[in-house]
Formats: structure tokens, C-alpha cells, sequence
């Protein structure tokens, strides 16, 4: 596996790479197949201990990419917190991996046709459904002449449509450290989003044409 270092407005010693160097054999141990872990370390402007360094971890291998960051006092502190959520990642999706054996896998289609009664996964009501299908959002109301002021603050991306299986994008949620991942459910070619419950629990929302 490939160690790469670099710093923005920030230094790199070698005993920064050797540090990093030592803690990528419990990665490589986990994760025998990694290619490459890269390691990012920037200054912030705000040198107090809370905004020091940030560190961002990026692990590259066969399937999904693993990401972390991290800001400490200094780039070691930053480190070692992004480094244990790189390892707690890898570790729930192994975890969830092993608890699938020698259990048949559920399709979403099959799922929704029983309520999910056989699934630990809730559906989002009907309005919740049909608010996202339609794009509204709550907005303030204001005079039609001036500039209307509203709290709601609508950031918009785009991603490449992955069709994948609900499992499989629970590992990539997993492995990226997000809250719900967007995806194309494969076996029915509905959009869908995973999400994050309390523990182990995971809940899938799915898009239906009337």
C-alpha cells in the first residue's frame, strides 16, 4: 500500500511520515488489498488549539473510497482522531459484512411488497415521499417588491447515478461516514436514499411514479 503525504501551508517532517507510516499497518492489516492511504494536512487560519491543523485521510482500494478528516492543535492530534474514524469505518462495514452470512439476501421490491415486516427498515410516509418528488420546501413569506428573506439555505450538487443493492449502499454510507447516501436501487431502477437510525438500524426511502 502507497503512503502519501502532503501539507498546505504546513510542514512535513519526517517524523510526521514515519508516525503515519506505523499506524497504516493496522489499515493494511484490515484492508490487505489498499492501494494507496493519503494523508492531507492544512494550516487553519485560526491558530488556537481548537483550529490548528486538519488533517483529511483518503484509503483507496477495490470498492468504495474511505474518507476521514480531522482538526486538532496540531497535525498529530488532527491525525489520530481522523485515523480512528478511518478504522471505526472499516470496521462496522466488516462487522455488518459478517452478520450477513449465511443469510439470503432481501431485494427492496420484495421488501416493500410485504410492508417491510421482513426488513429492519421503515418507509417514509406519503407526504414525505411527495415533498421530495415535488422539490417543495418551506419558504418566508415577504412583500412581492422586495427581496424575499428566507432561513432555508439550498446548496445543490450532482453525482454520477450508482445502481447498486440496499446493502451494498449501506456500505458505501458506511465507508464514506455520511448520515444517508443516494443511489439507484438496482433489481427495481428506482432512485432511493439509505439513512442512518439508532445503532445498527438503517431505513430506505424510494421514489414511485403515480
Amino acid at each position: 500500500m502507497d503512503v502519501n503525504i502532503r501539507g498546505m501551508n504546513v510542514g512535513i517532517t519526517d517524523r510526521f511520515e514515519d508516525y503515519v507510516e506505523s499506524k497504516t499497518e493496522k489499515v493494511a492489516g484490515l484492508l490487505p488489498r489498499a492501494q494507496a492511504f493519503e494523508v492531507k494536512v492544512s494550516r487553519q487560519s485560526d491558530r488556537s488549539p481548537k483550529h490548528g491543523d486538519l488533517v483529511e485521510i483518503t484509503l483507496i482500494g477495490p470498492g468504495p473510497v474511505i474518507r476521514a478528516e480531522s482538526a486538532g492543535g496540531d497535525k498529530y492530534s488532527a491525525f489520530d482522531i481522523a485515523y480512528g474514524r478511518v478504522l471505526e469505518r472499516i470496521r462496522r462495514v466488516k462487522d455488518r459484512k459478517k452478520d450477513r452470512r449465511g443469510r439470503g439476501r432481501t431485494s427492496l421490491a420484495d421488501a416493500a411488497s410485504h410492508d417491510f415486516d421482513m426488513v429492519d427498515v421503515t418507509p417514509a410516509p406519503l407526504e414525505v415521499l411527495e415533498s421530495v418528488a415535488t422539490g417543495s420546501v418551506p419558504v418566508a413569506a415577504g412583500d412581492s417588491g422586495d427581496e424575499q428573506y428566507t432561513p432555508v439555505v439550498i446548496r445543490s450538487k450532482e453525482f454520477p447515478a450508482e445502481r447498486l443493492s440496499v446493502e451494498d449502499a449501506v456500505d458505501q454510507m458506511e465507508l464514506v461516514g455520511h448520515d444517508f447516501f443516494l443511489f439507484v436501487e438496482s433489481e427495481s431502477g428506482r432512485p432511493s436514499v439509505v439513512y442512518r437510525r439508532k445503532g445498527w438500524n438503517y431505513g430506505v426511502i424510494s421514489l414511485t411514479e403515480n
